[in-house]
């Protein structure tokens, strides 16, 4: 079992490597992530996703191994792990079900919390494209962030209410959204809801007490953190010697 496992998820990163291919090729494929590796019960488990205490779990509930990945969606690092390595942990382990992700968000700042409450914001089968869509378009919204002036940033860092709604109207965050079938009324609600922010932020301080997470994007494996991991290429290896064959149970 291990050896086929191996074996897909080499093939599947094979399809997200050299780097400039990946850049060019992986918003397609990582907003399309059909799998040629299902598992025996003919089951995709990388459509399966459900809310948890301090996230959202992708994957078959009974996998073999589970990973969490703590991501900031103002964090350009984030952006390039999930172009480079999503698309092939979906191929590969998610969709037979031989492993769970886990997306636990980081509020390093406001925006990051405007656009973690709009993550979240409808049902949990859609979490895993608005997840995606606010990464994969980084390129889009943050220069317009970074190009904004220092007062409208000033409004935006408050992180209030009416803060969190100036920024998703001025960088088109509702309008993505709203593209992805989720409505106007709900976004709102979803912004306006400050018990929601809160406990945004008090899941974030809880996984930097139990994890101590030192940058993002940071991975744990079965619980643990894994030590200078921030990227898919430190990330790859890991994965493969956790499916390793010969590997002790």
């Amino acid at each position: 079992m291990k050896t086929a496992i191996l074996g897909a998820f080499v093939a599947a990163s094979a399809l997200c490597l050299p780097a400039s291919a990946q850049d060019r090729g992986s918003e397609n494929q990582l907003s399309d992530p059909r799998s040629a590796f299902e598992g025996s019960s003919g089951k995709a488990w990388h459509a399966e996703v459900s809310r948890t205490e301090r996230g959202h779990i992708i994957g078959n509930p009974e996998a073999d191994a589970a990973l969490i990945e703590f991501i900031s969606y103002t964090c350009t690092d984030c952006a390039m792990f999930a172009r480079q390595g999503e698309g092939a942990l979906d191929l590969a382990v998610l969709a037979p079900g031989h492993m769970t992700v886990e997306v636990r968000p980081v509020i390093r700042n406001a925006l990051d919390l405007t656009i973690s409450l709009l993550v979240q914001c409808g049902e949990p089968s859609g979490f895993k494209d608005r997840h995606r869509t606010f990464l994969m378009r980084q390129g889009t919204w943050l220069p317009k962030v970074q190009s904004a002036s220092a007062s409208q940033r000033a409004i935006w860092e408050r992180g209030g209410r009416t803060a969190r709604m100036n920024a998703a109207q001025a960088l088109d965050f509702d309008d993505m959204l709203i593209a992805r079938g989720v409505s106007r009324v709900e976004i709102n609600r979803c912004l306006g809801d400050n018990r929601a922010a809160q406990r945004l932020i008090e899941n974030g301080n809880a996984d930097a007490e139990e994890f101590a997470m030192p940058d993002t994007p940071s991975f744990a494996l079965d619980g643990e953190l894994l030590p200078n991991v921030h990227t898919w290429d430190a990330l790859y290896p890991v994965i493969v010697e956790r499916f390793r064959p010969d590997r002790a149970q």
